[in-house]
C-alpha cells in the first residue's frame, strides 16, 4: 500500500455538514419556517425509487419536510412541467428535485429548465450551470459540490494539480471540471471517444471517475500517489474504479459505498437550507 494511504470517508464529511445544518434548521424552526424539499419521481425505476427514499429519510432525520410526488410512467413532458410550475408557486417549498433519469419520452432538459432558479437545489438548470462556470452558483450540482467538499475536508491540494475527469455529463463531469478549474487545477476531460485514455489518466494527480461503468478504472492506469474520487455507483455497490487494484497505488481514495454518495445527499440538504434562508432572511 502507498505510504499513508488515506481513505476518504464520505460519512465523516456528510456528518459534519449535517451537524452544521442542525443549528440552522433550529433557527428557521424558531421563526416558524420548516425547510421543504419536493422530490419528483416519474415512473417506477427501482434505483430511482431507492435514491428518492434515501433522500426523504435523510430529510426526516434532520427535520426537513420531504414532499414526495410520484408520477405515472405515462406522464407527458407538459404534465411534468405543470407539476413543477405548481411547486414553483408554492411558497412552502424551498427546493425542487427531479429525480434523474426520467422516462425516454419525457424531455428531461425542458423539465429541468422549468425549475425556478431559486429552487434549483440540485443545480440542473442551464442558468445554474453557467453560474457554476463563473464560480458564483448558489446551488452547484450536488455531486460535483460533494467532490470538492471531500477534497477540502481532507485538505487535499487542488491548485496547480493536474485533474483528469472521466465523464462529461452536464450534471457531473462538466460541472466538476469547471469547479476544479476555478480552483486553479489544470483539467483534462475524458469521455467515451477519448483516444489514449489510459495514458492521460496516468498523468493525473487527481482522478475523478464519473463514467458509469463498474470497475472501469484499472490499477495500472494510476500514477503512484494520485488521489482518486470515485463518483460512480453501479449495481452491487460497485464504483467506476477497481478499488482493490487502485488502493495500493493511491495516496487517497473514496470507497464505494460511503464515499461521494453520502456527501451528495448532505449537499442537497444544505442547498435546501440555503434556499429556505434566502427566502426567509
Amino acid at each position: 500500500m502507498y505510504a499513508e494511504t488515506l481513505i476518504l470517508d464520505g460519512n465523516r464529511v456528510a456528518n459534519q455538514i449535517k451537524e452544521d445544518l442542525a443549528v440552522r434548521i433550529e433557527q428557521l424552526t424558531a421563526k416558524g419556517i420548516q425547510p421543504c424539499l419536493a422530490t419528483i419521481l416519474v415512473g417506477d425505476d427501482p434505483s430511482s425509487e431507492t435514491y428518492v427514499r434515501m433522500k426523504g429519510n435523510a430529510c426526516k432525520r434532520l427535520g426537513i419536510h420531504s414532499r414526495r410526488i410520484h408520477l405515472d410512467q405515462s406522464t407527458t413532458t407538459d404534465q411534468l412541467i405543470a407539476v413543477i410550475q405548481e411547486l414553483n408557486r408554492d411558497s412552502q417549498v424551498h427546493g425542487i428535485l427531479l429525480q434523474h433519469p426520467v422516462p425516454h419520452h419525457v424531455d428531461e432538459r425542458a423539465a429541468f429548465e422549468a425549475i425556478q432558479p431559486e429552487k434549483d437545489v440540485d443545480g440542473v438548470t442551464m442558468l445554474g450551470f453557467a453560474q457554476n462556470a463563473f464560480g458564483i452558483a448558489s446551488f452547484p450540482s450536488c455531486t460535483p459540490a460533494a467532490i470538492i467538499a471531500i477534497l477540502d475536508h481532507y485538505q487535499i491540494p487542488i491548485a496547480g494539480k493536474h485533474a483528469v475527469v472521466i465523464g462529461r455529463s452536464p450534471i457531473l463531469g462538466k460541472p466538476v471540471s469547471l469547479m476544479l478549474l476555478n480552483r486553479n487545477a489544470t483539467v483534462t476531460i475524458c469521455h467515451s471517444r477519448t483516444e489514449g485514455l489510459e495514458h492521460l489518466v496516468r498523468l493525473a494527480d487527481i482522478v475523478v471517475a464519473a463514467v458509469g461503468k463498474p470497475a472501469f478504472v484499472q490499477g495500472d492506469w494510476i500514477k503512484p500517489g494520485a488521489v482518486i474520487i470515485d463518483a460512480g455507483y453501479n449495481p452491487g455497490n460497485i464504483g467506476d474504479v477497481d478499488y482493490e487494484a487502485c488502493l495500493p497505488i493511491t495516496s487517497a481514495i473514496t470507497p464505494v459505498p460511503a464515499g461521494v454518495g453520502p456527501v451528495t445527499i448532505a449537499t442537497l440538504l444544505k442547498h435546501t437550507i440555503d434556499a429556505a434562508e434566502m427566502t426567509n432572511p
